[in-house]
Order: structure tokens, then C-alpha cells, then sequence
């Protein structure tokens, strides 16, 4: 890394500015600063999943996704660079398929929750589909990277799979949802 922080406040924002990667200053609530702080909390909840005691396998996987939304995180930073490959994406798919060979069909949709690992996971995945909203709507006026976009969208799919893995090796706690109708007075 070429620059240390040796301060961590540096006071150039306290008028509610901030600097892109580039050195342009931009409005702390534009849209470029709005995907990368987004991504950022994404990152942030799949940390929350690596708290937890997980299997190695996803330990490793959830990991390697964390480096790769630093990556994502820096490329929204930064306007006009690629950061996010296409393998980036492939190797999501490569999980997912994984992953979900062993888990059995889905017949309902499922609650989140399961263990308290599933839920967090279930958290990461809500919060990637905001970030994939996010990065649409900046798609709107700025060129984006359209791997980063896919690879949102495939992240959102494998925190999904890795939620019901977590539910499973938890006990196979999946919380089915059911249709109000059909819970009568019991909402449990």
C-alpha cells in the first residue's frame, strides 16, 4: 500500500465533502459515495457472518468475498477503473453451484432467521440487494462496470444458499414461511 494513514481524521470533509479515489471532491450523499458506503456496509455484515462459528469451507469462501468487495468497494471509489473481473463473478457461480447441490429443493419461501449465523447471513443478503439498487440506479448517469452489477447480483444469490447452510448445520432450523391464512390465530 503506497499511502499510510498516520492520522485518521483529517477534517477535509467537515463541510460535507468527500474525495474519490481520482482526488475529485465530491457531496458525501452523492450516488458514487452512497454505492461504495453501501458496499461497505455489506462487507461489514458478511464480517458479522465470519464472527460466528462456521464451517472452514465457508469461512474461506465468505473471506475471499470480503477481499472482493474491498476490490468493488475501491472500483465504485475510483470512477473509470475495473477492479471487478468477470472470473470475479464465475467464481460466485462455481459456490453456488457447490453449495447448493447438497441442500434439498425449495418447495417454500424461507424466513430469515434459522440460527443466529443464518441471520446474519440473511442480513449481508438484504443489504447486497440494496447495494445492487444502489449501483443500478448510478448505472442511470455514470458508466459502471457491468461484471460489478452481475457480481452483486450473484452474491445475493449465494448469501442466500450460504444462509440455508448455516439453518442446516444448525439443527436444519429453516423458518418456512406461511401465508397468514393458513396460520389461523397461532402466528408462530
Amino acid at each position: 500500500m503506497a499511502n499510510r494513514l498516520s492520522r485518521i481524521y483529517t477534517r477535509t470533509g467537515d463541510r460535507g465533502t468527500t474525495g474519490l479515489g481520482d482526488g475529485t471532491r465530491v457531496d458525501k450523499d452523492a450516488l458514487r459515495v452512497e454505492s461504495y458506503g453501501t458496499v461497505d456496509e455489506l462487507n461489514s455484515a458478511v464480517g458479522l457472518v465470519l464472527a460466528s462459528d462456521i464451517d472452514p469451507q465457508l469461512r474461506a469462501c465468505l473471506t475471499r468475498i470480503q477481499h472482493e468487495l474491498f476490490d468493488l468497494g475501491g472500483e465504485l471509489c475510483m470512477p473509470g477503473h475495473t477492479l471487478i473481473p468477470d472470473d470475479y463473478v464465475e467464481g460466485l457461480e462455481q459456490d453456488l453451484d457447490r453449495l447448493n447441490a447438497d441442500l434439498p429443493p425449495l418447495k417454500d419461501f424461507i424466513l430469515p432467521g434459522g440460527s443466529e449465523a443464518a441471520a446474519r447471513c440473511h442480513l449481508a443478503r438484504t443489504i447486497c440487494r440494496r447495494a445492487e439498487r444502489v449501483l443500478v440506479t448510478l448505472g442511470r448517469d455514470e458508466d459502471i462496470n457491468a461484471a460489478s452489477l452481475r457480481y452483486l447480483n450473484r452474491l445475493s444469490d449465494l448469501l442466500f444458499v450460504i444462509a440455508r447452510c448455516l439453518a442446516r448445520a444448525d439443527g436444519g432450523r429453516e423458518v418456512v414461511w406461511v401465508h397468514g391464512d393458513q396460520r389461523g390465530s397461532d402466528p408462530a
